[in-house]
């Protein structure tokens, strides 16, 4: 799948890669409120987020570093995607705290729900969320998210939500 540039009034999403390596991404990486429900983080430097950011670059994934001008305030994917089944699983981080409680989650997803559906043309793109993840819930219900499943583990339970292209 071809990546491209997207934009709206406020964000520039650019494709992720080693441009975006910084001490900041690390910082977020290692901030426990910034991962406290993402499957990864805590032991991040620079040299692990060179070698995730190399990987990322070269598997051409759907995955864009979300920009508020020339600051990179976090990043949203649409990963794997299945071009058989024409879906994709979505994922976001709003890295910067500074940027929380601002719109830049809605507004990123939408565009980027809308190109996938409408320029890629997926026909459904899925999530999971952890069900304390209270805020990311509300997000996913406001951009049209369902709830399918839920998935109990040992110490989490997981909310399986999706979005048809319709």
């Amino acid at each position: 799948m071809k990546i491209k540039n997207l934009s709206s009034k406020r964000l520039d999403l650019i494709p992720l890669g080693l441009n975006h390596l910084s001490v900041f991404y690390v910082n977020w990486m290692n901030d426990k409120y910034v991962i406290k429900h993402l499957e990864s983080g805590g032991d991040y430097d620079i040299l692990k987020l060179k070698n995730f950011l190399t990987n990322v670059e070269s598997s051409k994934i759907l995955f864009w570093a979300i920009m508020l001008k020339d600051k990179h305030i976090g990043n949203i994917k649409i990963d794997p995607v299945d071009t058989k089944k024409m879906t994709g699983e979505y994922g976001i981080l709003i890295g910067d705290k500074n940027s929380w409680g601002k719109g830049y989650a809605i507004e990123s997803s939408k565009i980027v729900i809308d190109y996938c559906f409408n320029d890629l043309g997926l026909k459904k793109i899925e999530l999971g969320v952890v069900s304390s993840n209270i805020k990311a819930i509300n997000l996913y219900k406001k951009l049209g998210f369902k709830e399918y499943k839920r998935l109990n583990n040992k110490d989490k339970s997981i909310i399986r939500m999706f979005i048809k292209n319709e």
